[in-house]
């Protein structure tokens, strides 16, 4: 299992952080124009599609939790020729958001559980994502 953490502290709000993580527009902003489809409810399906050099790339699950403007929990199953759509081929995605000194710490957490998930060292701004996320909520 490999377990991936990204810390970043973006000056701003937690309000605006969370609103960059959940809002669909703004998400297609940083996350290399990924189209998300959402309600945010317990239970209920998430679902990214993007595309990448004229490929669409399909990403699905379920939201698991959520706690406005400090928590979002779901998973995702990324397909891939070797990889049957089971439970124990999902990956979890966590968002913590907690006010700090005028701004926000934003910690990403993946927990990996697939075949072949390699264990990443501790992100941040070197992330080119993290990156694009932050400088879209603090202009």
């Amino acid at each position: 299992m490999a377990t991936n953490i990204s810390k970043l502290t973006i000056k701003a709000k937690a309000e605006q952080v969370w609103d960059a993580i959940t809002n669909p527009e703004k998400v297609k902003e940083w996350q290399y124009r990924s189209v998300l489809t959402k309600d945010w409810q317990v239970g209920n399906a998430i679902r990214f599609n993007s595309e990448w050099d004229g490929q669409v790339f399909e990403q699905w699950g379920t939201v698991l939790e959520v706690v406005e403007n400090q928590k979002l929990r779901y998973n995702l199953y990324a397909p891939r020729p070797d990889l049957e759509d089971k439970p124990e081929n999902y990956f979890e995605m966590e968002y913590f958001l907690k006010q700090s000194n005028g701004g926000t710490l934003l910690q990403i957490i993946q927990t990996d559980n697939r075949p072949g998930a390699q264990q990443e060292k501790e992100q941040g701004e070197e992330n080119l994502v993290l990156k694009m996320l932050k400088e879209l909520v603090e202009k």
